[in-house]
């Protein structure tokens, strides 16, 4: 690690205490659209957050971005997917402020995702590119979770199993009809309330453990 990612982890970034039980963890529950699955070749269109304290949705301190920046033919190709369109995209921030505000919001904070993988490759790529560096985060996923879960009770998920809409679906949540990066945060941040039945007593550092367990 030089010391440009060391200057910058020291100074901006404040991470939970590992031994911080469940019930009082601060989370923030992110949800990024984007033109493409890989990082290296996609961009981010928007980033919705919602924070979670102590086991309370906290709607007070959830915001949206729109990040400018993708070109005609990635929104072009995506368009079906978000319905967002070049005039909305060209509307919003600069990628270096919608990250940033971002990374202030994740600040003390686990970040929460369902199949996390994409928020946490395209954040480390998009602070690669701003920053000089990649930040360590501690990451908590509801489909790693729930995938745990349906294997404990021996039922083993299978194609469309393990998506947002159809787990909500299994523990009773609703259905936001309308997806953008806002409400698939707070559909996250819901489905990790009625996930935590299953994970009472544990510490974020078993939690992340869980949800890196394949």
């Amino acid at each position: 690690m030089g010391l440009f990612d060391r200057f910058v982890q020291r100074l901006d970034w404040q991470r939970p205490d590992p031994r911080t039980r469940l019930e009082d963890l601060p989370l923030l529950a992110v949800d990024m659209e984007t033109t493409s699955l890989d990082p290296r070749e996609g961009a981010i269109v928007s980033i919705g957050w919602v924070p979670i304290n102590g086991g309370v949705i906290d709607l007070g301190g959830a915001d949206y971005v729109l990040i400018k920046g993708a070109t005609a033919g990635q929104i072009e190709q995506s368009v079906h997917i978000h319905m967002l369109t070049q005039d909305v995209v060209d509307a919003g921030v600069a990628e270096k402020e919608g990250i940033s505000r971002l990374r202030e919001a994740l600040q003390g904070r686990a970040l929460l995702a369902h199949f996390a993988a994409l928020e946490v490759g395209f954040l480390k790529a998009a602070c690669k590119r701003i920053y000089g560096a990649a930040l360590r985060l501690d990451v908590v996923d509801t489909f790693a979770l729930e995938r745990r879960h349906m294997e404990r009770m021996a039922t083993y998920p299978r194609g469309e199993d393990l998506r947002l809409a159809r787990v909500r679906q299994r523990y009773g949540l609703p259905n936001y009809g309308n997806h953008n990066a806002l409400s698939d945060a707070q559909a996250c941040a819901e489905l990790f309330l009625a996930l935590r039945h299953d994970l009472a007593g544990m510490t974020l550092k078993q939690v992340v453990a869980a949800s890196e367990r394949r």
